[in-house]
């Protein structure tokens, strides 16, 4: 194990929302830096298996935690004491996990979400929907974490770099401080629509990449992808009110690389069972773990109609996983689309940010 050169003195007792594979190496990066965590799981095997064995092998096999990491399947236990709540449970699952807090809390959290996705039919981000759904009475602050940084490497303490951004930066300066120690290094960023917005649309072009490899394309169809799908994400982030800068940073093409070319990415290896030719349905139930990307398209796909933002990749790739289009055939019609100029993008961006000042 790594020597862990905590930089921040000062001690907490944080809760973790969410005994996956993301919430649990998060966890581990807090008892690290010396912090006591609450982490809540549904299941009572898990559990017990966490307080006991000190493992979570369903999720991180072969990682060993920290005893500073308690686990709990009662929510109110596990918020008990706290101040910040860590939330790492998957979008579809936000609202309820929101609406089981505000039963039994009375004293102010800072809620810090660590998911990627948007929310469809509504189109709201995470920070939106936590805003919708605690009263202020115990809302204190909303902090996004997020950019390259998978748990699988997270938890054997590979060097890792994200951003947290907040509408309050002190929040996030404070989330900076409880989380960054040699192996995880945390950056801030004020633009909480791009860092967002970033985080959940990559998901889309790493499905799209995955059903790339699956059809066997190779690597210059993948890095078009990549660079095409920034390209969406910058024009519909910013139309969203995002700074355009954001998405060259962690949170856009950091974020973007990583999830689009590791087979750790769950988005990429059920894109590339989807190009192998294997039903939606399959493939979501072979996974074991949610892939947010299947239920971000159909938002980004609401979102581009209602912005009118071009996002070619996430309507075929809709079509694909909603309207049982061949992946191939879709491929080559968004080859055979019409011509266009590669500077068209800028200009749509410049334009946004004028019309915006």
């Amino acid at each position: 194990m790594k020597v862990v050169i905590n930089l921040n003195n000062e001690k907490e007792t944080v809760a973790v929302i969410g005994a996956g594979s993301w919430g649990t190496a998060l966890a581990l990066v807090l008892a690290d830096n010396e912090h006591s965590i609450q982490l809540w799981t549904r299941n009572e095997e898990q559990k017990d298996e966490i307080n006991h064995d000190h493992t979570n092998q369903k999720y991180l096999p072969g990682i060993n935690l920290p005893e500073l990491i308690t686990a709990y399947t009662s929510l109110e236990d596990a918020l008990n004491g706290i101040e910040t709540v860590v939330l790492a449970v998957p979008t579809k699952a936000i609202r309820q996990t929101l609406r089981e807090i505000i039963k039994f809390q009375m004293q102010p959290l800072t809620f810090v979400h660590v998911s990627k996705g948007i929310e469809p039919d509504s189109l709201l981000r995470i920070s939106e929907m936590i805003d919708e759904e605690i009263p202020k009475r115990i809302l204190k602050d909303i902090v996004v974490l997020s950019g390259p940084s998978h748990a699988e490497e997270v938890s054997l303490r590979h060097p890792t770099t994200v951003a947290v951004s907040s509408k309050n930066m002190e929040a996030a300066e404070k989330i900076q401080d409880l989380f960054m120690n040699q192996n995880f290094r945390v950056y801030t960023n004020p633009d909480l629509i791009g860092v967002e917005i970033g985080g959940a649309l990559k998901n889309i072009i790493a499905l799209a990449a995955g059903i790339s490899d699956g059809l066997g394309y190779g690597d210059n169809a993948k890095a078009a992808l990549i660079t095409r799908g920034l390209a969406e994400i910058s024009r519909l982030g910013t139309k969203m009110g995002a700074n355009p800068l954001t998405f060259s940073g962690l949170a856009g093409i950091g974020d973007l690389i990583v999830t689009c070319t590791s087979v750790h990415s769950r988005n990429w290896r059920a894109g590339n069972m989807l190009g192998k030719g294997q039903k939606l349905e399959d493939v979501l139930n072979n996974m074991g773990m949610v892939v947010e990307g299947v239920r971000t398209t159909k938002a980004a796909y609401q979102l581009a109609h209602k912005y009118n933002c071009r996002m070619p990749i996430t309507e075929i790739l809709h079509h694909i996983l909603f309207n049982d289009v061949n992946a191939k055939e879709a491929g080559e019609q968004l080859m055979a689309r019409l011509k266009t100029n590669e500077m068209e993008d800028l200009v749509d961006i410049l334009s946004e940010q004028m019309e915006q000042l």
